[in-house]
């Protein structure tokens, strides 16, 4: 394939459990020395879900960098990983961010005027976090 003509080869498959793919499917990539990987049982969304990762790791973080090389591509991806699990905000559930509870609701207006927010910047500004200053 083209991977070959390039001088790369892949080393893993990501599939879904489903019955079209036979055991001598696996077979085949198994002798071309790439390992199978099943997803979840019983997860429908997950390929959306990943679609979506996907597609926001490659636009906010490297559609903006340029990597150099395998060491610099995993820092990124651990940082951006840090960033989306931790902060960034997800439509999909009320803007919560997953390792972390919604913050409690400002109901008193006389506050609201007076946040002081700071950005803190990561991978050279290319990821922006806003917090509450203490």
């Amino acid at each position: 394939m083209d991977l070959e003509e390039a001088g790369s080869s892949a080393r893993f498959l990501i599939r879904d459990r489903d019955g079209k793919f036979p055991a001598l499917f696996d077979a085949v990539l198994a002798d071309a020395g790439i390992q199978v990987v099943l997803t979840g049982v019983r997860i429908p969304r997950m390929n959306a879900i990943m679609e979506c990762w996907n597609r926001s790791c490659r636009r906010e973080l490297l559609d903006r960098t340029l990597i150099w090389n395998q060491q610099h591509l995993l820092h990124a991806l651990r940082e951006y990983e840090k960033y989306y699990n931790t902060h960034r905000p997800h439509q999909g559930i009320d803007n919560a961010r997953p390792l972390r509870a919604l913050p409690p609701a400002v109901t008193d207006q006389a506050a609201i005027t007076r946040l002081d927010i700071r950005r803190q910047q990561r991978l050279g500004g290319i990821l922006n976090e806003h917090h509450h200053a203490a």
